[in-house]
């Protein structure tokens, strides 16, 4: 696409729209970069774009004679795409892309891409660090935290692209077609964004909607949304199971993860060997396994990747272990699904840390999955007395709230006895609280760490 001449407006000053925003600059576009936030700062948004990249800042609001210079408008994932705003401008004709669909047709190589409601990080970096082993250049972007449209300034036609793709990202898509797709799993997630689970699953689903025939969409075949999806689809299909043999796939057989090929079964290696706890992290062993099998790796490349992978920072993240009392930070646990998993790896009597900002959610399975092992709940955050609620309704009331997490931290620890764990697992945003789950799991590890 020729950039010359085209006004874009980059809706968001975050890493994805002034990665946009860089991305154009270098295209020769115009920018107007906009954020509705009249007090975000002008100056501190142009300082974060190359020395002499021209671009306007809009706050606030964006006037008609503003509109009507426009040829493209590019959404940051975190701008909902039924803002009143929003509607006005797709209204006008102007196409509505997110950032996604701007690097991908800029960028050069292949993508691989991974969604999926819970594990998406995991499976992303370990796919990653396994394309690193055995290929020249390779980029791990998108929800993971690094701007896409960033890494596409730097791509040669070698570049094999690794992207973590968000429900958020995939609803502004419009060509995005991966040579492999995987999509872990889907279970309620956002619904105060997509409004229904019907359209959750719709955007999804869009990761393999512009892939072609010689393409491949790799699915868990444990989840009953996927398996309906997959016999729907023109696309190569690889399957990947955590309980049962598959007849071509990735799967696990008591303790060995297995691949069921054309010419054969071949051990990938045992899950005696990995670094990675809970079945849900099989799970994603096996989907990255699964995607690198699709695009050519054989077994023998990755498997030292999978011996050596460590967990990702912020999902069952082992902190330290203080007078018998062993800390683990899930603060990626942002939904009851994901902290499900997080329960389930736990193996001492546990005390929980959960809580936070209201997406919408319903607490109840959540609550059954503590199967025993939990001997304290610690709720903080907007959502505290919802599952406090939901608890009691299970019959739980080991119940304790507490104003901050440096106080539930405290309770946690005044509470816990040797041969205990305590986990921050919150099954919430950490919005309202905290910036993002990062910066959650960072002050509980510091809170942990500051222990006597």
């Amino acid at each position: 696409m020729e950039w010359t001449g085209e006004t874009v407006l980059v809706f968001g000053t975050g890493i994805s729209g002034i990665g946009a925003a860089r991305l154009l600059l270098g295209l020769h576009a115009e920018v107007v970069l906009f954020d509705e936030n009249t007090a975000a700062d002008t100056k501190e948004v142009l300082a974060k774009l190359p020395q002499g990249g021209k671009a306007k800042v809009l706050l606030g609001e964006i006037s008609d004679e503003e509109a009507e210079r426009l040829t493209l408008v590019v959404l940051s994932p975190g701008v909902p795409c039924d803002l009143p705003l929003v509607n006005r401008l797709r209204e006008k004709g102007l196409p509505i892309w997110g950032e996604v669909e701007l690097a991908f047709r800029c960028g050069k190589g292949d993508v691989l891409a991974v969604t999926g409601t819970n594990g998406k990080t995991t499976t992303t970096s370990l796919l990653g660090e396994i394309m690193k082993h055995v290929r020249e250049e390779v980029h791990v972007v998108g929800n993971i935290g690094f701007s896409y449209t960033e890494a596409v300034q730097h791509m040669t036609e070698k570049a094999v692209t690794v992207a973590e793709i968000s429900s958020f990202q995939l609803e502004t898509t419009e060509k995005f077609a991966p040579k492999v797709s995987a999509i872990l799993n889907i279970t309620p997630d956002h619904l105060n964004r997509h409004h229904t689970m019907e359209e959750y699953i719709r955007v999804k689903e869009l990761i393999a909607a512009h892939q072609g025939p010689e393409d491949t969409c790799v699915l868990n075949y444990e989840d009953e949304i996927l398996r309906d999806f997959g016999g729907k689809l023109s696309v190569k299909v690889l399957w990947f199971s955590s309980r049962h043999v598959l007849a071509r796939g990735v799967y696990l057989e008591g303790d060995m993860i297995r691949y069921a090929s054309e010419t054969g079964i071949t051990d990938i290696c045992s899950v005696k060997e990995v670094n990675l706890l809970g079945v849900h992290n099989y799970e994603n062993i096996m989907a990255a396994a699964a995607a690198a099998l699709a695009y050519g790796v054989t077994v023998e490349e990755m498997r030292p990747v999978l011996r050596a992978f460590q967990a990702v920072e912020h999902r069952i993240e082992y902190v330290t272990e203080k007078h018998g009392v062993v800390y683990y930070n899930d603060s990626k646990g942002t939904n009851p699904d994901a902290a499900i998993k997080g329960i389930q790896a736990m193996e001492r009597p546990t005390l929980l840390i959960g809580g936070g900002y209201d997406k919408n959610s319903s607490y109840e399975e959540w609550i059954r999955a503590f199967d025993g092992k939990v001997k304290y709940l610690v709720l903080i955050g907007q959502t505290r007395e919802k599952i406090a609620e939901a608890a009691r309704s299970c019959g739980f009331y080991n119940i304790l709230f507490a104003e901050s997490l440096e106080e539930a931290v405290a309770i946690c620890a005044s509470r816990a006895e040797e041969g205990d764990a305590v986990l921050l697992s919150p099954a919430c945003a950490s919005w309202g609280m905290f910036p993002n789950y990062e910066v959650r799991g960072r002050q509980f590890k510091e809170l942990v760490h500051r222990l006597p």
